[in-house]
């Protein structure tokens, strides 16, 4: 090998248009090998990769190459999730189509994924926003309507008046869109749903299989879920109307000290004053998430209508609150607000009773309330009858009064409710149904998918283009054949993604997969995405793996079998008032010098910030491009790997990369070392070398890359100090096979370099031979007069006498004793020989 410095920006190019040649990632569905599905979440087609898409699929890549080297036919792809607002939204902003924009983006940041060398099979890409990908959507769409899956009803919905457009509630943030930051407004619209609740029960039961998911994702689906048991009651209002209500804590309804109605609620329209329907106005602003119910404001307007406790015979207000939703539960609540903090905020600022029903004991039934509600755990007390029992016997013990009484019954209900996905926008799969006036609403013939979208389209007046089209929208009756509509709504983004990782697997032409295909590959061994997807993207994963083998189409019920969730990668902010305006600059605007920050453009000093999220507002990006351009794809890739542990986030530092960059070339230099004709044994080093390659193996394995890191410099070092020998040149050998994974154009260029025919990333991970994965010797302290005065090597399990006279021998111990008499030797094997004069 040469020792003249590497040059990733020669070498980078050379091996991937090698690996691209050969077909080295391309899986094979026919192989005997066992199989091995990795996949990263694919990403929206921005135009532009960020650093956190390196760090997601850096990581990916490396489990990827290494299970290809351990004997495995790896499955690694890659595709885009094309459709979504923002493309609508360059449309109107640029001119542009929003298809154009899209494939322009898709080939920009192919080419810098392309740049990082990542082992994907790029034969299988697919992008979401193709008829060829779309087309089979609407076909499984039909499957899912024929299996009873799928049905129109009008509901309320989240309605964003800039986008125009239907969000589903997790879509809204603190009462905006989460995309045009507009007050989101409730609708009610005919909207197209997926029958999710069907499968409540199978999906949260489904959590307790997925062992090598995050804890934190199970319990976030769980909550999201949402299974409570509890009652369902009526009680008796003053207007003679019977208001039904459901509660998960009836323990607590001798708390109860107000009723309350969405505004949606049939006792609330049927109210008749300007100032109940303002009101009611009021409320069709805002979200629906819990997160916005949690959060604003609690508002009410009193109904003058009053409800009877069945209990005490009390006369309870009854209020239409803006945190009571018609969707969840029978759109009426009992509000006990000692024990729920919603009804204690709204309780406060209306001056309602709060009394306490739970308390830790009998003896402090009278304890007062410290500024907010208690989750109510305890015993009851201020509650009759059930004065003394616990939570759960007073439970049981409503339930049955209540439902002696004939006034209701005990019942399980859930949290999660039917999705949502008609969306009224032009860029997405439009949905395969037809509106008749005759035979009402029925599915497009199969024959006649994909149904595509109309390319000519404009976006210069709100709404949704295909509800304006002149032509597309016309057809005749697939069963009368008289005239007709197409759907103009199409289908939720998230439906997308909800199946690509089969269509990924499996890619005939006349269907949407092949289940004796799919079967080979699924469930996906490791997918890695951030725990922003945790409900979204992943419940609705789980929720169409589920339908279609109920469907019989496929056999796996849980597309994930082992789920991770990445950390960011951070950067600080740099930023300067202007005129009362704070300016932010981005990273490559900026030198540092000591502890500031100066802008190149004047010299002057602007104000370093947190390390937070990279963004765009805040300008604290790193473009992969330039760091490439740089460093080259190997020293980016380290530098993801390395420090933090792979579910923390990774704060980006100039000082880092550099840092990385200088290991690459150290490695150069190291291999450039290597000498094939070299003889003799290091055993200490060969032993090393084989300990480091378990150890790497074992940490990939686990994606603990930066552990594995740690212990490659380590065995960096220890090559480096050691003399000639035929171990150093396996180690040096073992060292690039451990290193190619992550950095694999190096690893490459050094396997050429060795002498090795044929490409690094077809070669085996190293072999380990376990006897040497023990430690056979020890090092033993000789101490005398209280002072270490020798280290001795000696077999492990030695004896006494043995360790004795190997310490007696010893120079340096003979200097030490300089004749005197030996009183005692004190011997700790394995460990110490402590010598007394």
């Amino acid at each position: 090998m040469t020792d003249t410095r590497f040059d990733p920006s020669t070498a980078d190019g050379r091996w991937q248009h090698a690996w691209e040649e050969a077909g080295t990632f391309r899986a094979d569905s026919n192989s005997a090998k066992p199989k091995s599905y990795v996949l990263e979440m694919f990403p929206y087609p921005s135009g532009r990769i960020h650093i956190g898409h390196v760090r997601n699929y850096t990581m990916g890549d490396v489990l990827a190459r290494y299970k290809k080297a351990t004997g495995h036919e790896v499955l690694h792809p890659m595709g885009w999730d094309a459709f979504g607002m923002p493309a609508e939204n360059a449309a109107m902003e640029k001119g542009v189509h929003p298809g154009g924009w899209t494939r322009d983006n898709i080939e920009h940041m192919k080419a810098q994924l392309k740049r990082l060398g990542f082992a994907l099979d790029w034969s299988r890409e697919l992008a979401t926003c193709e008829p060829e990908y779309y087309g089979h959507e609407q076909a499984l769409f039909i499957d899912l309507y024929e299996a009873g899956l799928v049905y129109r009803k009008e509901s309320e919905v989240n309605w964003d008046p800039v986008d125009m457009t239907v969000l589903a509630n997790e879509q809204v943030i603190d009462g905006k869109g989460w995309r045009s930051g507009a007050e989101v407004e409730k609708r009610k619209l005919n909207q197209w749903f997926l029958k999710i609740t069907d499968f409540a029960e199978e999906l949260l039961d489904g959590l307790d299989s997925l062992e090598n998911w995050p804890d934190k994702v199970k319990l976030m689906q769980e909550n999201w879920i949402g299974k409570s048991k509890g009652l369902e009651f009526s009680f008796d209002l003053s207007n003679g109307v019977s208001l039904p209500v459901y509660t998960t804590r009836p323990d607590t309804i001798f708390g109860a000290s107000f009723v309350a109605v969405a505004a949606d609620h049939p006792v609330a329209q049927a109210l008749d004053s300007d100032e109940a329907h303002e009101f009611i106005s009021l409320c069709k602003k805002g979200g629906t998430t819990a997160a916005e119910l949690e959060t604003a404001e609690k508002l009410g307007f009193d109904t003058g209508i009053t409800a009877r406790h069945p209990f005490t015979g009390a006369e309870l207000p009854v209020f239409i609150a803006n945190f009571v939703l018609m969707g969840y539960g029978t759109g009426a609540i009992m509000a006990v607000p000692g024990h729920d903090q919603r009804d204690f905020d709204f309780a406060t600022k209306y001056g309602l009773p709060i009394p306490r029903v739970v308390a830790p004991s009998v003896e402090e039934a009278g304890k007062p309330f410290d500024g907010e509600a208690e989750a109510g755990e305890g015993v009851l007390v201020n509650s009759d009858f059930l004065d003394g029992m616990e939570v759960e016997d007073a439970k049981r013990e409503i339930i049955r009064r209540i439902e002696a009484q004939g006034r209701g019954q005990g019942k399980t209900v859930w949290r999660l409710r039917d999705w949502g996905v008609s969306r009224q926008r032009y860029w997405g799969t439009p949905i395969p149904f037809i509106h008749c006036d005759t035979c009402g609403v029925v599915p497009a013939p199969k024959e006649s998918l994909p149904i595509t979208l109309p390319e000519d389209v404009d976006f210069q007046t709100p709404g949704n283009p295909l509800l304006r089209h002149p032509t597309w929208k016309h057809v005749d009756c697939p069963k009368c054949g008289g005239k007709a509509e197409r759907e103009t709504d199409t289908l939720d983004t998230f439906v997308d993604s909800s199946w690509y990782f089969l269509r990924f697997a499996s890619q005939p032409d006349d269907r949407p997969f092949d289940p004796e295909e799919v079967a080979k590959w699924m469930p996906v061994e490791q997918y890695i995405g951030g725990i922003e997807h945790a409900i979204l993207h992943l419940l609705y994963a789980r929720f169409w793996t589920r339908a279609l083998a109920h469907m019989g189409q496929i056999d796996v019920k849980e597309p994930f079998a082992s789920l991770f969730t990445q950390g960011m990668v951070t950067h600080e902010t740099y930023s300067r008032k202007d005129g009362g305006k704070t300016v932010y600059y981005a990273p490559d605007e900026i030198s540092r010098e000591a502890e500031r920050a100066l802008l190149k453009a004047d010299g002057g000093e602007v104000e370093i910030g947190r390390v937070i999220k990279m963004s765009k507002s805040k300008k604290n990006v790193v473009d992969p491009d330039t760091i490439i351009d740089t460093y080259g794809a190997d020293a980016v890739r380290w530098f993801m790997l390395s420090d933090s542990p792979p579910e923390r986030d990774l704060p980006w530092s100039e000082a880092g990369i550099e840092g990385c960059s200088r290991f690459v070339h150290r490695l150069w230099r190291l291999f450039g070392s290597y000498d094939a004709m070299a003889e003799g044994e290091d055993k200490a080093l060969l032993r090393k070398t084989h300990q480091t390659i378990a150890a790497v193996a074992e940490d990939i394995e686990a994606l603990g890359f930066n552990k594995a890191v740690a212990r490659i410099y380590e065995l960096t070092g220890a090559v480096e100090k050691a003399a000639p020998s035929a171990s150093r040149s396996q180690a040096i050998r073992s060292l690039v096979q451990m290193v190619a994974p992550m950095m694999p154009h190096l690893a490459e260029e050094a396997w050429a370099g060795l002498g090795e025919s044929g490409l690094v990333a077809d070669a085996a991970w190293p072999e380990v031979d376990p006897a040497l994965l023990v430690e056979d010797e020890v090092t033993i302290a000789v101490q005398h007069k209280g002072k270490l005065r020798d280290t001795l090597t000696a077999p492990k399990g030695a004896s006494k006498e043995d360790l004795e006279a190997m310490a007696l021998a010893s120079e340096k111990v003979q200097r030490s004793l300089d004749g005197a008499e030996i009183r005692k030797v004190i011997v700790v094997p394995d460990r110490l020989v402590n010598i007394v004069t």
